[in-house]
């Protein structure tokens, strides 16, 4: 069975840092690319950031500079470090793996101005 648990999630200051984690079943995380993606209030679910099992790195303009997703293959966990966050970042964050049609429960992530 597929699991995809996302944990780490929480209220932050504007300009701030939050680290993301997604544990995810081995079947899928020594196979697939993983990813991040959010959906904030009232819109629809948009990617984050995706990274491949051998590392390679894909990321949406908003997140370019500021947000770092990694892998450990030894913990099957992938990662989302999030620095000076802002308003527009606040949103459910969920973990999925590649086609990214099936998610976790999600984490809420909250910006204060």
């Amino acid at each position: 069975q597929v699991q995809l648990v996302e944990s780490g999630g929480g209220l932050v200051q504007a300009g701030g840092s939050l680290r993301l984690s997604c544990a995810a079943s081995r079947s899928i995380f020594s196979t697939y690319s993983m990813g991040w993606y959010r959906q904030a209030p009232g819109k629809q679910r948009a990617k984050v950031a995706t990274i491949s099992v051998g590392g390679s790195t894909n990321y949406a303009d908003s997140a370019k500079g500021r947000f770092t997703i990694s892998r450990d293959n030894t913990k099957n966990t992938v990662y989302l470090e999030m620095n000076r966050v802002n308003a527009e970042d606040t949103g459910v964050y969920y973990c999925s793996y590649f086609p990214f049609r099936f998610w976790g429960q999600g984490t809420q992530v909250t910006v204060s101005s």
